[in-house]
Order: structure tokens, then C-alpha cells, then sequence
């Protein structure tokens, strides 16, 4: 396989040499390093790398990932971090529109036509940056003699990836991890690792969120290696029964090995949370197995109030039973379901008090901290805030997490966002890209089925969203095909289908509108309303604003089918800056790095200023989510 610089131009070429999407377990090399949360199988690659800027494919070092290369003029970066942020390139800000109109005529490939390819439209642009990154290293102790395999959790927008001169692969999707296997490369000493990140690709049609515009590798690098027998996916299923008193459990394993796998054998263990044993099976292993406990008796109920988690381990053991990996698993066991129209979690009718929440800290943009997330979880407790959007793609695995452990519901939103290309001063879908385009159909579903496999196992989440501001078509439609058929226990969502009612019955299991006036929603519920209404934003706390609230609190109490809504936003996204003429710290927000096209301050809407002190909008927020816990 060699690279091809016009992948970039093809929506049909999004993942070359890429492994498929997999749960987000983490592994360990034995019992003991499980206990102490530190694995000899893992290696992180973050730090320092070094780097070249490009401002368009033309001028990039392009022979830069031979191993003998002379990278005397290359800097060095922080990994992970923006490139913008590192002082290359331009910050902008936009919401609707593309970066680049006004500027440059760019359409998508397809959209106006079979023959409209837009060849070149990115390989060949006189502005498209890239980043040249180069990192060396040794291989440590514990993956050595082992598969070993590289994740990158983030990297916008489009990366190729060499190790040790040979080509591994290419990726596009921002915000899910990509995986290659480098085991046919790599060496104990002296790896010489190289990504080409560009800025644009077709991509970028389809990651047009409202937010600062950056690139580069701003999520974690690791490697992880496989021992002889090894977990590959992970999908357990908690069920609980319709009068709530009892729990069952399944499992499906997809396992590898590099020996006999017949030889070894799986040990599941769940253990409630003071660590007594609730239920215990040993299996032999095979490729593909699934384990059924059956019934595991009563069960406590997962919920925002008790967000009670169930361990269960993973030991897999080869042929003489030495445990060669162990994995652990929190399990909740909840009972989501719609009757008579109305959403239920364990019984009781759904409430949303939550937020729309875009990843930001304002030193480092959309690279952000463990800090920044448990100080989020933070506010959300003592603020009564119960659910939170991930607007509008996937976060940092870490944050699924945390969220089991604190009960907040959550609406997991695939990485896609065409906004551009059909809000054009009214809603104008002439060239809206995925529609119906058949060469854009697989790009999205693999978006989505990747923010499925990596995330299923999670508890808080209850709901998949197909994306955001996309208008909709034959491929979001097909995007809902996928969640249906993998995972019938969670609500599909998707806003668009406002927009053409042909797909309200296939796409959108919600009635979900924007910034809906509540007498729209008294409209929509007192007129045989076909499904619950919620309000996937509204408020919108720009300036002086989040007025008004009380008059959609107080529409739960009138309409069962009225389930509640995300407020837009959470936090402010603004930079931090010096200014120039104090030497103080201020924020600066969308206009202030002369970036034009921008939308100026309207990346400040939220009811956290960017630097997390809360607004004083909190106080409504804190009050009206209170009266609904």
C-alpha cells in the first residue's frame, strides 16, 4: 500500500490500513498492575515531538518520514496540543459557514453532479497546512517480543502515518481514536515515528461544528501491545427485568492470539461494588465467544442519584492458566424504555436537566485535562445538571467514565456537522453533503459505527445522536439502520428531521427541535403528538441571557411527553491570552486574532466563562434543574 495525495479530495478514501473500532477497555499484564491502574502493555508517545509547518502541500517536507531524513530545520511541539496553539498557522473562529468561503470556491466532491469529483480541491489548495511531526523511541520492556499497535485519540483532520520508513496507514475521523498495527515495523531501539497532518480534507465538510477551527494531534498517542492471548472487543449487556427486581447478564469477546487460542481460557468475574462475587464463568477461548450468566438476582439500579457500578474482570489465561491480561469492566444495570410515548429510565419518566458541552480549556483549546473534566463533573452536581450532549462529535474516552461514576445521562453525538452546506441564508439544501450522495453514505456510517464500538459499554449513555445540523437524507437514514441493529436498548436521535418529514418515522426516535418557543412545544404536544419532545438546545446563553427559563420548567409538570432539554452552552470557548498592552491575562474570543471569516463572540454562549468561573446564569440553571432532580 503506498499514500496517495488525493485521498484527500475522495469522501470514499477515510481509513486506509486502519484497524476496526473496538470498546475502550483497557488492558493490564496482570492482576497486580490492574490493581494499581498501571500497565506495563502500554506506552504513551505524548511529549515533546519534532515538527515542521507547512502552509500547503506543496511546500511540505514530503520525504520527511525516511529514517535517515535531515530534520535540522524542524522545531519541536507538544503532543498533544493544536498546532494553532503552538503559535503556527491562524486561529479562527466560525460557526455556520465553511473556513475557506468568500476566499476560495470549493464545493463538494458529487454534489453537483457524477462528474463534479473536485479533483484537487485539498491536494492541490494553495492553503491547506500541514504539520510534519517526527517522534524517536525505544520500545519499553513490556511490549517488547509482542503485537504492538498505536492509538491516537485525536488527530484534526486527516493523517498519514510511517514507522521506520514504511507506510502504516491514513485516517480521517477527528474525534475517534485511530488504530494501526505496527508490528510488521517496528524494533526495540530507535523507531522513527512520522504523521502528516493536513488541516482539510472532505472532511471538513462533514466536521463544520461551531467552534475554533485547529489541526494537529491534540489527544493522547500510546502504544499497547498484545500478549499471546489477547481481548480485541468487548460488549456487555446488562439487562434488568420489567418489575425491576432482578438483573441478567451477557457478554460477547472477540479474542486473538498468536498461539493455539483453543489452549487457553477466560475467567469473568462480577463483583458488586465492596467486592463480594456476584457471579463467576470460565470459558475456553475461541475468536468469537458469548457468555451468558443468565440471572445474576437483585440488582441496585444505576440512575443520576445512584449511580451504582458492578466490576466486572476480564482474565485471560493461556495454556499452562497464566493470566497473560486482565481487563476491568464497570457495569450498570438500568432499564431504559419508551411507553406510551414517554421516555422511562428504571421505572420512572425521564427528566433532562442538561448541557450541551463542547470539549475546552481556554490555555489549550480543545486539548484538555483530567482536571478540566472532574471539575466539570464537579459543577454539574452541585448545579442539578443530570445530562450532558457532547456536542458535536465524541469526547476523550476518559469522560465516558466519569460519567458512569456520577449518574450524569448522556446523549452521545457522532462526529458530523455539515452546517455549511445547506443553511445559506434560509434553508437552502442544493448541494448538503452526506444527503442522499452515495459516495458520502460510507464515510458517515463508519463515523457512526466507530462512535458505537467504542463506546457501548458505557451506562450514562442513553441515547445516540446521528450528528447535528446535518439536514438529512437516505445516509443519515442509514446511519439509524446501524444503531438499530446493534443496540436495541438505547433511543436514537436526530434533530434534522424537521427539516423533511419524509424521515421522522426512520431516523429520530424524539421529537428534537432547537430554541423551540414553548408555546411551539404546547403546539407540538397538544396535536397527537407522535413521539416525547425535547430540546436538544435551547436558552442559548449569549451575554446578558438565560431569561425565560421558567417557562419551560414549568412544562414538565404540564406534558408527560415533554421531557426536558440541553442548554446551549456549557462553557465559553475564548483563549487566553496576554494583552498587549497591560500584560494581563485576558480572553479573547472569535475576531480577535483578526481571523476572517469569523463569527466574532458568538463563541461565547455559555453559562461557564472559558476559564470555568460560573456565570452568574448559573443561579437560574442551578434553581429551575433543582426543582426536577
Amino acid at each position: 500500500m503506498q499514500p496517495d495525495i488525493k485521498w484527500l479530495d475522495e469522501p470514499q478514501t477515510f481509513r486506509m490500513g486502519q484497524l476496526p473500532a473496538h470498546s475502550d477497555h483497557r488492558i493490564y499484564g496482570s492482576v497486580e498492575e490492574m490493581e494499581r491502574q498501571e500497565s506495563t502493555l502500554i506506552q504513551s508517545l505524548n511529549g515533546v515531538w519534532q515538527f515542521a509547518f507547512s502552509v500547503n502541500p506543496k511546500s511540505r517536507p514530503v520525504r520527511f518520514y525516511e529514517e535517515n531524513y535531515g530534520a535540522e530545520g524542524f522545531g519541536e511541539i507538544q503532543v498533544p496540543g493544536h498546532i494553532q496553539m503552538a503559535g503556527y498557522d491562524k486561529i479562527q473562529y466560525i460557526n455556520t459557514m465553511y473556513p475557506w468561503e468568500g476566499r476560495v470556491y470549493r464545493r463538494p466532491a458529487y454534489a453537483l453532479g457524477e462528474e463534479q469529483k473536485e479533483e484537487g480541491s485539498f491536494s492541490e489548495a494553495d492553503y491547506n497546512p500541514v504539520g510534519s511531526y517526527r517522534k524517536v523511541f525505544d520500545l519499553d520492556e513490556g511490549l517488547r517480543g509482542k503485537r504492538v499497535c498505536i492509538c491516537f485519540e485525536g488527530v484534526e483532520q486527516a493523517m498519514y502515518v510511517w514507522l521506520n520508513g514504511q507506510f502504516v496507514g491514513y485516517a480521517e475521523d477527528s474525534f475517534t481514536p485511530s488504530e494501526f498495527d505496527l508490528t510488521p515495523y517496528i524494533k526495540e531501539k530507535g523507531n522513527v515515528l512520522a504523521v502528516e497532518v493536513y488541516k482539510y480534507s472532505t472532511a471538513a465538510y462533514l466536521e463544520d461544528q461551531d467552534f475554533f477551527r485547529f489541526s494537529g494531534i491534540y489527544r493522547n498517542v500510546s502504544l499497547y501491545a498484545k500478549p499471546g492471548i489477547h481481548l480485541e472487543d468487548l460488549w456487555v449487556k446488562p439487562f434488568v427485568s420489567q418489575d425491576l427486581t432482578k438483573g441478567s447478564l451477557m457478554a460477547e469477546l472477540c479474542l486473538s492470539s498468536t498461539d493455539d487460542l483453543m489452549k487457553g481460557e477466560v475467567t469473568l468475574t462480577l463483583e458488586d461494588r465492596d467486592g463480594r462475587m456476584i457471579a463467576e464463568q470460565t470459558v475456553a477461548a475461541a475468536e468469537q465467544i458469548k457468555v451468558d450468566f443468565g440471572s445474576v438476582g437483585q440488582v441496585e439500579l444505576w440512575d443520576n442519584k445512584s449511580p451504582y457500578l458492578y466490576k466486572l474482570t476480564l482474565l485471560l489465561k493461556e495454556g499452562a492458566g497464566r493470566v497473560e491480561e486482565a481487563i476491568p469492566c464497570q457495569v450498570g444495570f438500568r432499564r431504559l424504555e419508551m411507553r406510551d410515548k414517554v421516555m422511562y429510565l428504571n421505572g420512572r419518566r425521564l427528566v433532562i436537566n442538561g448541557v450541551n458541552r463542547h470539549e475546552w480549556n481556554a490555555e489549550g483549546g480543545r486539548c484538555i485535562s483530567m482536571e478540566d473534566m472532574e471539575w466539570d463533573i464537579a459543577c454539574f452536581k452541585r448545579n442539578h445538571i443530570n445530562a450532558v450532549r457532547t456536542c458535536h462529535y465524541p469526547d476523550q474516552i476518559p469522560w465516558y467514565g466519569l460519567c458512569d461514576r456520577n449518574g450524569i445521562y448522556m446523549m452521545s453525538e457522532t462526529n458530523l456537522e455539515s452546517h455549511g452546506s445547506w443553511q445559506k441564508v434560509f434553508t437552502e439544501p442544493s448541494w448538503n453533503v452526506p444527503g442522499s450522495l452515495p459516495q458520502w453514505k460510507e464515510v458517515v456510517v463508519d463515523r457512526a459505527r466507530s462512535n458505537f464500538e467504542t463506546f457501548k459499554n458505557h451506562p450514562s449513555i442513553l441515547f445516540w445522536s446521528l450528528g447535528n445540523e446535518s439536514y438529512v437524507g437516505d445516509n443519515i437514514e442509514a446511519m439509524q439502520k446501524l444503531f438499530k441493529e446493534k443496540d436495541d436498548t438505547r433511543i436514537i436521535h436526530y434533530e434534522g428531521v424537521i427539516y423533511d418529514r419524509a424521515y421522522e418515522d426512520t431516523v429520530s426516535e424524539v421529537e428534537s427541535r432547537m430554541y423551540a418557543r414553548p408555546e411551539d412545544i404546547v403546539e407540538y404536544l397538544e396535536n397527537e403528538p407522535k413521539k416525547p419532545f425535547i430540546l436538544c438546545e435551547y436558552m442559548h446563553d449569549m451575554g446578558n441571557s438565560l431569561g425565560g427559563m421558567q417557562s419551560y420548567i414549568e412544562l414538565l409538570d404540564r406534558f408527560e411527553m415533554y421531557q426536558g432539554g440541553f442548554i446551549w452552552d456549557y462553557i465559553d470557548q475564548a483563549i487566553a491570552v496576554e494583552d498587549e498592552i497591560t500584560g494581563k491575562k485576558v480572553m479573547r474570543y472569535g475576531g480577535d486574532f483578526d481571523d476572517r471569516l469569523c463569527d466574532y463572540e458568538f463563541s461565547g454562549n455559555g453559562i461557564v466563562f472559558a476559564d470555568r468561573t460560573e456565570k452568574p446564569a448559573m443561579q437560574e440553571v442551578r434553581y429551575y434543574y433543582g426543582l426536577h432532580e
